[in-house]
């Protein structure tokens, strides 16, 4: 081969390994900066993609930090009759709840039932003898109370609120180790399980997969907000241990019972005079119902509110005051809130129409027992709150005088200033209020109300406008 020629091949070799590196690499790097550019694409979408509030972990450790301080050891002493051991003393044990800070206690009846001494132990080691202010065996509710000051205590929060597979806290103080703390959520509500042993019981309680075992009763339940939603009661067990059924008193039930313990040492109970029963669907199509809703009554008490308001026995009562009830245990649960004397709105139905009528509650001896003047009790009612005159310890702690507002009706003008029940009015219109007397002339006659007062333990003067 001539010269010439093998200078030719070798050139043409040269420049085709140079045009195969070079179009090697425009290839690589191009496919670099594509795969460069989805990655930034796919990290944007990331960063795009939407957050729920829901897959966030739930944090108990605010509201267990919150309560605890404020769940005690109850312990009850009793003399057990022995004929080897005169005098001998045995002891019951139980939780209990601080709901003020000048040592009111809530704790269950059977707890303390037939106790003759209640001994008290806070989380801090601190012990007190505790007396009891009252007992309402219909609901197992107890109050005690205890010389203590500025003690930590738990606030009542909205248990009609509560929502099924809501997470709840159960927080007692068992065998005095101290609080203990157990997370649920809420299984169920107006539970009836007829561990309650008096005839007017109320069943209304909230149901929840907490573990709540011996020793619990009359602890918190409390929602995640640290806030009182109910009164830990009772247990569902074939072990004597927790198995998954747990059953809370509601709040706002508890909060009306213990009003009226200490205030009044017992309970004032409204009855409306009626027998009822859960309607099912068997029932629900012979009354012409579109669904099995509501509570059938089956009899009537004579000259009962119910009967003065013109039901009658077949009708189907579906709400109260504006709140549905679909079982005998939300009724009591809701009449229970109210008392003798108080109106009550009722809707019900007859022959498939729905009506409406208005009872005068009344109280176990058929009396509408009020804690007012019959001559202001309309009066009252149209406006929507219930009074009493100050008690003589608020009376030395407030000697300006005055009278306390102890319950306030739903969807009323009074509810619509947000005025709270435990409200001292001690003014209306810039009249002063001493009385119980001067609060009722100064009610009479006037269009428009400014109401002038204090709350315990609150600074300041408040005022509300009912126009």
């Amino acid at each position: 081969m001539k010269r010439p020629d093998l200078l030719i091949i070798i050139g043409c070799c040269i420049l085709s390994a140079f045009l195969a590196l070079t179009a090697d690499r425009i290839f690589f790097a191009s496919r670099g900066d594509a795969t460069t550019d989805a990655g930034a694409l796919l990290q944007l979408k990331e960063q795009t993609l939407p957050r729920f509030a829901g897959s966030a972990p739930t944090n108990f450790i605010n509201a267990a930090e919150k309560v605890t301080p404020g769940v005690v050891f109850v312990r009850s002493f009793r003399e057990r009759m022995s004929r080897m051991e005169p005098n001998l003393e045995s002891s019951t044990t139980g939780s209990g709840v601080i709901i003020s800070p000048d040592g009111l206690i809530a704790t269950n009846n059977h707890v303390i039932e037939g106790a003759e001494r209640i001994r008290i132990v806070l989380g801090d080691k601190r012990e007190f003898d505790a007396s009891v202010m009252g007992v309402d065996e219909s609901t197992d509710l107890a109050l005690l109370s205890i010389n203590g000051k500025d003690l930590p205590n738990l606030e009542f929060g909205n248990s009609d609120s509560l929502q099924i597979g809501e997470w709840v806290l159960a927080v007692g103080n068992p065998f005095n180790l101290n609080s203990t703390v157990t997370a649920g959520i809420v299984s169920a509500k107006g539970r009836s399980i007829d561990v309650l042993e008096p005839e007017d019981r109320i069943e209304s309680f909230i149901q929840t997969d907490a573990a709540v075992n011996p020793g619990n009763s009359g602890g918190a339940l409390v929602n995640t907000n640290g806030e009182l939603i109910g009164i830990n009661t009772a247990i569902i067990t074939n072990s004597g241990r927790h198995e998954g059924y747990a059953f809370a008193i509601p709040g706002n039930l508890a909060l009306r019972v213990l009003n009226d313990l200490r205030d009044f040492g017992e309970v004032k109970r409204a009855v409306l005079g009626v027998y009822i029963q859960g309607v099912n669907d068997a029932q629900a199509k012979r009354l012409g119902l579109g669904t099995a809703k509501g509570v059938l009554i089956t009899n009537l008490t004579p000259d009962g509110a119910a009967l003065r308001a013109g039901l009658e026995i077949g009708d189907v009562m579906t709400a109260l005051n504006g709140v549905d009830i679909n079982s005998a245990p939300e009724m009591q649960e809701q009449l229970s809130r109210y008392r003798p004397g108080e109106r009550l709105r009722i809707t019900y139905l007859r022959n498939g129409r729905e009506r409406k009528a208005t009872a005068l509650l009344r109280d176990k001896a058929n009396r509408t027992r009020s804690l007012v003047s019959a001559r202001v009790e309309d009066r009252l009612h149209q406006l929507g709150f219930e009074v009493r005159s100050l008690t003589p310890q608020e009376a030395a702690a407030y000697p300006e005088g005055g009278v306390r507002v102890i319950a306030i009706f739903r969807d009323t003008p009074i509810e619509a200033t947000n005025m709270n029940a435990d409200f001292i009015i001690q003014a209306i219109n810039d009249r002063r209020i001493q009385t119980m007397e001067q609060f009722m002339d100064a009610l009479n006659g006037a269009e428009e109300l400014l109401f002038q007062g204090v709350y315990e333990g609150y600074e300041g003067e408040y005022y509300y406008q009912v126009e």
